[in-house]
């Protein structure tokens, strides 16, 4: 019924030494890590996390069960480590994931990295940031757009970490031909605000292009941090040059 099309990139930025986020992706599993810790450890754990998907992805009638045993197996992966190096404890990584069953996606999220969904032109974040800043917004403390900019909206409450069990966000995201996904760090949503992201999602059904646009739009904000996106096309099956109404229209 459906096909994907998929493109992907990162990116240090323009501040950092080294890269911590990891990808991955294949034709049905696409996920972003962003590792953290310090010390190069973030880029171990992120590592471990798409080091793990790569050893669960294989055919499941519970998807929402193999993203939790992954999440799970993460964790105790980075325990392992930070028990054999004091340095490590403390280490963690987001994890945000799209498995596809065929039909629909089941999503996996912790942490601040974000799934952003395009239907007909409108831009939706289907995760929720799992930060101290957006339990303020959530609890009506503070206003969406202070949050935006408010200097600790990075502070983690919940990720995949050495020592901690933080269950992911677990949930079936149905889709529509012409939908579009983009998974990304913090490196892009940080600094490219949600209208401008919008606009560069719909600009072209090139999804190669797009990557490289949403990139390029984040180092052109500063670049503070390490920039990964993912970038899934929702496709009639069969038929690879379909496009959307709102990228022809």
């Amino acid at each position: 019924m459906y096909a994907l099309r998929y493109a992907v990139g990162t990116d240090t930025g323009l501040r950092r030494d080294a890269n911590e986020d990891s990808l991955y992706f294949t034709e049905r599993l696409f996920a972003v890590a962003d590792g953290m810790g310090g010390h190069a450890y973030g880029e171990v754990a992120s590592s471990i996390a798409v080091a793990v998907l790569a050893d669960l992805d294989v055919e499941s009638d519970d998807p929402l069960g193999e993203l939790a045993g992954a999440a799970r197996e993460i964790a105790i992966r980075l325990t392992d480590l930070a028990e054999e190096n004091f340095d490590m404890r403390g280490m963690g990584t987001t994890l945000t994931a799209l498995l596809w069953d065929g039909e629909r996606f089941a999503v996996g999220h912790i942490g601040d990295s974000r799934c952003y969904l395009v239907r007909e032109g409108a831009l939706t974040q289907i995760t929720r940031d799992h930060t101290m800043v957006q339990a303020l917004v959530d609890e009506g403390r503070m206003a969406a757009e202070q949050a935006a900019e408010h200097p600790g909206r990075s502070m983690l409450m919940r990720a995949l970490q050495a020592g901690s069990a933080h269950d992911p966000d677990l949930f079936f995201q149905d889709v529509e031909a012409g939908d579009r996904y983009l998974i990304c760090s913090d490196g892009l949503s940080d600094v490219v605000p949600p209208d401008r992201i919008g606009e560069l999602l719909t600009a072209t059904a090139d999804g190669d292009e797009t990557v490289r646009a949403l990139i390029d739009a984040a180092n052109e904000a500063g670049g503070p941090d390490n920039i990964t996106c993912v970038v899934v096309d929702v496709l009639p099956s069969g038929n690879s040059s379909w496009l959307p109404t709102w990228l022809t229209r």
